[in-house]
């Protein structure tokens, strides 16, 4: 029952109905959903797929936009989204039907396929939230591909002699600009649910000098700035090539500022004016994408419910190093699951062990406990008289002002300090209140060091060493570090 430090805090995620209808309203999926609906047998698309020329204008025009160079170029996207995700088919051409003729012309990759409806486009409307936000996903690897495409400034230098292109004359790696953009998303990822603001926005300097600055690094050098300026005007096309897929909402870069300070590469400190540079916020949809993005990747990004459908041995195991709020959450669902009948003997029964988790595990089992409510009472008093498990049930029980609670012994009340301590040593806590609660400990037992080196307990040692380093009265800091030494001794010689 060991408990990892998962690689990402977790994450609540909104419920898959909601996700699913943010996922129709992202504006690229929904402009692919009209495209898709308005082709027919009469739809021209090239031999990759692509619209015609021809066809963009009206394709254009059914989606609202302007007949002109940008519409174009939505209306031409928006298609990719619909072959990308299924809601469209291209059946190729008859690759033997006047094929010399082309051939002969230099006309062999213009021969056009037909148009069907995709499977997936009934999806959308009839499915299940689960069948449209896999369609999504879809969408959103289409859209993260077209993100770190390579820019073609004159398509004609890089076609060769023989037709073929010279991919090598981009100077564009496929794999370092994935990496790099998934190494961005996922500092925005954490950005936002690690420090749980998931309404803020972040702004694009700090998202890139995320990505270039070394963690140890005073003073960024001009050539750093330079790179991180380089990586700001990156990553604006990116999110705005991103944004209509519903993952993020995105400021741009403030084009008059580009104008005004030219090759200006150090961002100004002034918040104003940093918002000028781009602000950028993941969205709920976006949230649950790059999760499901870092899952696929082999990467931990727990989200609270993922252990509801578990033994209470997984649940505290799994929720030793939850923050507060997000352990109480899990705890929350496994208990609406499981029901009250029955939870807290597995609860208790979990929560033995001399391992290093152990401590950990204890204390959240208190704390599901105290959300079981009465229904427990019956499975902690069974424990009382249990040495691990004894003081914690004698908490509870005096906290709930239950009647006939025996009093600990002397050596419980020492034992349950050493585990409390030990627990909190674990979950690396506030340091203020642990230093808080080793002095509040120490404080109610006269001579507490003087018998706590004696508890039979696999962390004493540890902990009496910690509550040395933490104790703000020297001579209690020295008395723990004395005792720890004996705990030690005591320890080695097996007695």
């Amino acid at each position: 029952m060991s408990a990892e430090r998962p690689t990402l805090p977790p994450v609540r995620l909104h419920t898959e109905a909601e996700l699913a209808r943010d996922a129709l309203a992202a504006p690229l999926l929904a402009r692919a959903v009209r495209l898709a609906r308005w082709a027919g047998p009469d739809t021209r698309v090239g031999a990759g797929g692509e619209l015609v020329d021809t066809q963009l204008p009206a394709a254009a025009e059914h989606l609202g936009l302007l007949a002109d160079e940008d519409g174009a170029a939505e209306a031409s996207e928006a298609w990719r989204l619909a072959v990308d995700t299924g809601l469209v088919e291209v059946e190729d051409p008859d690759p033997d039907a006047d094929a010399d003729a082309d051939a002969e012309e230099g006309f062999l990759d213009d021969t056009e396929g037909t148009v069907t409806a995709g499977e997936n486009l009934a999806l959308l409307t009839g499915g299940s939230p689960q069948d449209v936000l896999a369609i999504w996903l879809d969408g959103l690897e289409a859209a993260h591909a077209d993100a770190t495409a390579p820019v073609f400034d004159d398509f004609a230098d890089l076609v060769g002699e023989d037709g073929s292109i010279d991919f090598d004359a981009l100077d564009w790696d496929p794999e370092t600009e994935a990496e790099f953009l998934d190494g961005v998303l996922g500092n925005l990822y954490l950005l936002t649910v690690g420090q749980g603001a998931e309404d803020e926005s972040v702004p694009l300097p700090a998202l890139a000098a995320s990505m270039i600055v070394p963690d140890d690094m005073g003073e960024p050098t001009d050539d750093i700035l330079e790179q991180v300026s380089d990586a700001m005007m990156r990553l604006d096309d990116q999110f705005r090539v991103l944004e209509p897929i519903g993952i993020v909402e995105y400021r741009p870069v403030d084009e008059s500022l580009l104008a005004e300070e030219g090759e200006e590469s150090v961002p100004p400190a002034d918040d104003d004016d940093v918002t000028r540079y781009g602000m950028v916020k993941l969205t709920p949809l976006g949230i649950y994408g790059i999760r499901a993005r870092m899952l696929d990747a082999g990467v931990d990004a727990p989200a609270i419910g993922d252990l509801a459908d578990k033994g209470a041995d997984v649940l505290l195991s799994g929720i030793a190093y939850y923050p507060e709020a997000a352990a109480r959450g899990e705890i929350e669902l496994w208990l609406a699951r499981h029901g009250a009948e029955g939870a807290a003997g597995e609860l208790l029964d979990a929560a033995r062990g001399e391992d290093p988790q152990a401590p950990l595990r204890r204390l959240h089992c208190q704390q599901a406990l105290a959300l079981v409510g009465a229904d427990a009472e019956p499975a902690v008093r069974a424990v009382l008289g249990d040495p691990e498990l004894g003081g914690l049930a004698r908490v509870w029980l005096a906290e709930r002002g239950a009647a006939d609670v025996p009093a600990p012994s002397e050596a419980m009340i020492f034992w349950l300090a050493i585990d409390t301590i030990a627990a909190q040593l674990e979950a690396d806590g506030d340091l203020e209140e642990l230093q808080g609660l080793v002095e509040g400990l120490s404080g109610q037992h006269s001579g507490f060091f003087d018998e706590a080196w004696r508890v039979d307990h696999p962390a004493t040692a540890d902990v009496l060493e910690a509550m040395g380093r933490l104790h703000s009265d020297k001579k209690q800091a020295k008395d723990a570090r004395k005792a720890a030494f004996k705990a030690r001794s005591r320890a080695g010689s097996g007695s």
